[in-house]
């Protein structure tokens, strides 16, 4: 397939979904669809950085996860602090930057300090930024920048006249991103989850029936080269385009 090298979306956010029933349809326990899908993210990672993608956000863990089975929830926190620990060299090698976002200060402390050595160690690095989500939930993060700015309006600070989309962009997560482009989700369901409410506003939305373990690099390329064929008009004809 061919793409536009010139048409390449700045940001791409995925929804990792099908890992479960992936393994379950393979007679294995969900834990190990979890195992399979981080080898599909080292793939996609590695397709990111080959096209010059800059930015790259992937639903690692939300804040209904927790909800799961502990023992599931316990085997993706292992899943997650293994992964980091291992791909580091790869992240400093490839010119890659990890950021996170969620509530950090909920997840395991060992899981923390690794995360938060990783994000350092990388932090200068500059071909692409890795943004994890992680006990992320978008109503949480519009609830956390409502009370900051609230706080601010409170002491005197702002005036609430002055508070803009900007301005509440600053307070989200992903202050200092671009919103994405395009986000795409697997393993067949056609719904947001909480995921990036107010940055997926105008974002295209791809939808497959591929499995998270199994969505590879040619399904990467397939959901860009659909991105591609789009008409993004906010808010304009197709004419005034």
């Amino acid at each position: 397939m061919q793409l536009d090298p010139a048409n390449i979306p700045k940001h791409i956010a995925i929804i990792m979904d099908g890992n479960g029933r992936w393994a379950q349809a393979r007679g294995h326990i969900r834990i190990m669809g979890h195992k399979a899908g981080v080898k599909a993210v080292k793939a996609i990672i590695e397709t990111a950085r080959e096209l010059g993608l800059p930015v790259l956000t992937l639903y690692a863990f939300s804040t209904e996860n927790w909800n799961r089975p502990q023992d599931e929830v316990s085997g993706l926190m292992n899943l997650l602090k293994n992964y980091l620990q291992s791909e580091l060299d790869a992240m400093l090698k490839n010119d890659i930057r990890l950021r996170a976002i969620g509530d950090i200060n909920g997840l395991p402390a060992d899981v923390q300090d690794v995360l938060h050595s990783t994000i350092e160690r990388t932090r200068h690095n500059k071909a692409l930024t890795l943004n994890l989500a992680l006990n992320y939930g978008g109503r949480n993060e519009l609830l956390h920048a409502i009370r900051e700015i609230a706080a601010q309006v409170g002491r005197g600070d702002l005036q609430s006249e002055a508070i803009t989309e900007e301005l509440v962009a600053d307070h989200l997560y992903t202050s200092g991103l671009p919103d994405p482009d395009l986000l795409i989700r697997t393993g067949g369901e056609s719904r947001l989850s909480n995921f990036l409410l107010w940055q997926a506003s105008y974002a295209e939305l791809y939808f497959t029936e591929t499995a998270w373990p199994d969505f590879d690099k040619t399904c990467l390329l397939e959901a860009i080269l659909a991105y591609q064929q789009r008409q993004r008009r906010f808010g304009r004809t197709g004419e005034q385009v």
